[in-house]
């Protein structure tokens, strides 16, 4: 998500975190809850992101479930 400087500033913008904020809290559930429901929210960012981790989409949707609220 963060190799697209377009994307990478939306998600930065839409949540508030600076780059040294992200950095700071990748092993929060929250933080993590937050990536995803980024890219459940817009479907290019998602299938860009399946894409880069050579997942299916559907894989990363189903991860925001399993970690729950």
């Amino acid at each position: 998500m963060l190799g697209d400087s377009d994307r990478a500033a939306r998600f930065l913008a839409l949540t508030g975190l600076t780059p040294d904020d992200l950095r700071a809290s990748l092993d929060s559930p929250a933080t993590l809850g937050a990536v995803l429901d980024f890219l459940r929210a817009h479907e290019p960012d998602l299938l860009a992101a399946a894409d880069a981790l050579g997942v299916e989409p559907a894989v990363l949707a189903g991860a925001r479930e399993r970690l729950g609220a």
